[in-house]
């Protein structure tokens, strides 16, 4: 088990690399703090000269208003050169907190589907917004608390030790000592009440976000109360753990009362004894108990610090752990930028292709195929057989077990991934839109795109009549995951973005699935023609959808089971032709029972 000193050594030594650029701040805000805890030490002692001078018979008036000005001139500093320090350091701590969250976010973007697929998005986000946190929580009580305390301390001890016998020095660091040891045994042994605190109140507050998401179904059940029941069930045990919290908080600010408390009068004892018997004066008096006053106020808050700085450390420990994970789609280190190969550029072949998830689920099976610069390949087959697969692969979001994939001859293992990615676009079965505008979830297949550009697109994805009845039109927001929009209209703008992209390579992967049979037609049309021009992939269901397609594979149990064209595969009366009766059956039946009788 780490001790606390290696669990603050691990975060701060991570964390240095991106401080060290700043040594020169780093190195002047330190000074300022220096020249502020001298400064404050200063001010009792000026106070004990203005007391002493105060004591004298017949004392000039000048040396007292002398004293006072020296006074208030420390006074002044103390604030100065600590405002200057922050002035210094408030760079340092602001540009350290935006690298590191700049750089997970980056990571993240690196890592693979797999890692996306197994963790919690909000998660992901707490973890950084906590761990930014956590820096600058660390470096803020750190520099500005525990070493500012510690300076102060043997400066205090310092004087105490030259000007007065060892009794002072010695109750001042036994008591500090005594106080320290005691916080910290209480806040460890109190930390795991307040943790279990913080996790219910997470799944507390989860179950209500929960609750509330599904509000319509809530109401369709009518479970209301049960629903409030559930809630309430976390809510008390968050109660119990919550209470146990604030009174093991309360021993804890009545133990370090006790120490400061006899500590304080312990020192005050000797102080007053030594006046009595002539060896202080009464401003050596003062000083003391004003040195006792700026010692043992700050220690009022190390219980607060010292678990602050525990949770930092914590939460950026966090941090620097997902900055760890390993990226498994890393790009080779000579790897090539795609750029094409002009108008006969979107030459894909998948060659003996196998794929799993993990080492007992394979997925894909030797899958060879071509799809030709300027083609159509359509892919069909059950649910599960591996056709979206074929897609996430293609864009890499996952690398090949076995075989490769090629684009234009070149494995897309040698290219870069930005590269790679920038000459596909995907329509998905899923469109999942930007909480924003629809211009902005429209603009994000090309931002840099011009409004020509981006109304043409409109218009090929059949969007620009829905687009016209709309009264903040572009400007419309889609709302959260784009719910504000039927299931047809999100597939249009996935539809419209992806044209945008003016791509290499299309892939759509039931994109039309969404879409009422008139504008299901209609975007055929507009699909065909655009699809005449780049090397497209159509992953469907609907096997109306993809006749004219060049080739068609049929997929199954994540084998090639199939090949040809419709008519091809209909001849040779297997697996898709019995797909093909089935589903023509089902139209009929449904033709039927809408007819008037």
């Amino acid at each position: 088990m780490n001790s606390p000193a290696d669990d603050l050594r691990s975060p701060i030594r991570l964390l240095w690399p991106y401080l060290a650029q700043h040594k020169p701040r780093i190195a002047v805000a330190l000074s300022c703090l220096l020249l502020a805890k001298i400064a404050n030490v200063m001010v009792p002692v000026t106070l004990k000269w203005i007391v002493d001078r105060m004591s004298v018979e017949k004392a000039l008036l000048a040396a007292p208003f002398a004293l006072l000005i020296a006074y208030g001139f420390a006074r002044l500093s103390v604030t100065f050169f600590t405002e200057l320090r922050e002035f210094f350091f408030a760079k340092v701590t602001q540009r350290s907190i935006r690298r590191v969250a700049l750089e997970t976010f980056e990571h993240l973007h690196r890592l693979s589907l797999r890692f996306h697929l197994a963790r919690q998005t909000g998660g992901l986000t707490r973890d950084i917004e906590r761990g930014t946190r956590g820096i600058s929580s660390l470096l803020s009580y750190m520099l500005f608390s525990i070493v500012p305390t510690l300076i102060e301390l043997a400066l205090v001890a310092g004087i105490l030790a030259w000007n007065y016998d060892w009794s002072f020095v010695t109750i001042t660091l036994v008591t500090l000592g005594l106080y320290i040891a005691y916080t910290i045994f209480v806040t460890e042994w109190r930390t795991a009440f307040r943790k279990e605190m913080n996790e219910l109140d997470s799944k507390a507050n989860s179950k209500a976000i929960d609750s509330l998401l599904n509000y319509e179904t809530v109401k369709y059940f009518g479970n209301e109360r049960f629903e409030a029941d559930r809630y309430d069930q976390s809510l008390q045990r968050w109660e119990r753990a919550a209470v146990r919290s604030q009174t093991s908080l309360s021993l804890l600010n009545l133990g370090q009362s006790f120490f400061i408390a006899a500590g304080a009068s312990l020192v005050m004892w000797r102080a007053i004894d030594g006046v009595m018997v002539g060896k202080m004066t009464i401003g050596d008096l003062v000083m003391v108990n004003a040195f006792l006053i700026q010692l043992y106020a700050p220690l009022n808050f190390l219980g607060v610090i010292y678990r602050e700085i525990r949770q930092a450390v914590t939460d950026m420990g966090r941090m620097f752990g997902l900055l760890r994970e390993n990226q498994e789609v890393a790009d080779r280190p000579n790897a090539i930028i795609y750029q094409g190969k002009g108008d006969k550029s979107g030459f894909v072949e998948f060659d003996k292709v196998s794929f799993r998830y993990e080492e007992n689920r394979p997925i894909l099976q030797e899958i060879s195929f071509e799809i030709p610069a300027g083609k159509t390949l359509a892919v069909v087959g059950a649910s599960g057989g591996g056709k979206s697969t074929l897609a996430r692969l293609l864009f890499r979001f996952y690398d090949v077990t076995d075989g490769a994939i090629r684009v234009d001859g070149t494995d897309i293992r040698d290219m870069t991934q930005p590269s790679l990615r920038a000459a596909i676009a995907i329509v998905p079965q899923d469109t999942v839109l930007f909480n924003d505008t629809l211009e902005y979830n429209l603009r994000y297949g090309r931002p840099e795109a011009s409004d020509e550009a981006l109304a043409q697109a409109i218009r090929q994805a059949r969007l620009d009549q829905f687009i016209a009845k709309l009264p903040d039109g572009l400007q419309t927001s889609v709302g959260e995951r784009g719910l504000k929009l039927s299931g047809g209209e999100k597939q249009r703008v996935a539809i419209a973005r992806a044209l945008l992209k003016n791509p290499t390579i299309l892939i759509f992967d039931e994109a039309t699935s969404a879409l009422d049979s008139e504008s299901e037609k209609a975007i055929q049309a507009e699909i065909a023609a655009v699809s005449r021009e780049r090397t497209t992939m159509i992953i469907a269901h609907r096997l109306s959808t993809i006749v004219e397609a060049d080739q068609i594979i049929v997929m199954d149990s994540g084998r090639i089971v199939e090949r040809g064209t419709h008519s091809e595969l209909l001849a040779s009366g297997g697996v898709y032709a019995r797909l093909w009766s089935l589903q023509a059956d089902a139209t009929n039946d449904v033709q039927s029972v809408s007819q008037p009788h």
